[in-house]
């Protein structure tokens, strides 16, 4: 992957890894849950820091102790909320990466025709639901670069321009701010409709 301008961690350093290690940015992905989304994005740096190391190896982290592996990701500043299961769960990403893609993340959308075979790919990923998958696959189009004929069809709700949905459409605080918005007024109406007559 080509080195890529990405502003996710809101952090020079933590973004120029995201930018350069397709590893990085799908361990960013994958911790992106019930945590702000650039301690998410940090991550991968912090845990290539605490690794003495340049980059994420997914044959190392998949090799990695699992218990010493969860204590690099709890001490503080922990990596994540629950630094305890994404440890787990980043160790059971690398283990499949290996064996599916000879340790490869870039490998996992490199050679992908079509939008819906990248999205089948990403969903066969640990950790990895419809709509992560769905989010990460908007993430490789819009700022990677990666953009296999019907991706955006196959992104959902996540693929068009200027939709300011998702980690996808963050290209600085401005955007990120907007996202946040989004994310919020998506929780009210969640919310509320739940509270509604009949409602879930």
């Amino acid at each position: 992957m080509d080195e890529i301008t990405i502003r996710l961690a809101q952090d020079p350093e933590a973004d120029a890894l995201l930018g350069r290690s397709p590893l990085a940015a799908l361990t960013g992905m994958l911790l992106d849950q019930q945590v702000p989304m650039e301690w998410a994005f940090s991550g991968p740096w912090t845990i290539a820091q605490r690794l003495g190391a340049d980059d994420l190896d997914a044959h190392a982290i998949a090799a990695y102790d699992p218990e010493a592996f969860a204590a690099l990701l709890s001490r503080k500043p922990a990596v994540h909320r629950y630094p305890g299961s994404m440890a787990k769960r980043i160790q059971q990403l690398c283990a499949y990466l290996v064996e599916h893609y000879a340790g490869d993340a870039e490998a996992v959308w490199a050679d992908a025709e079509t939008g819906a075979e990248l999205l089948a790919r990403l969903k066969a990923l640990p950790g990895f639901g419809e709509q992560k998958a769905q989010i990460f696959l908007a993430l490789l189009g819009k700022r990677y670069g990666v953009r296999p004929k019907g991706w955006r069809e196959a992104a959902g709700g996540y693929g068009p321009a200027n939709v300011y949905r998702s980690a996808a459409d963050i290209t600085g605080p401005e955007s990120l701010a907007k996202v946040r918005e989004y994310k919020q007024a998506a929780k009210a109406a969640a919310k509320a409709s739940a509270k509604a007559p009949g409602g879930s």
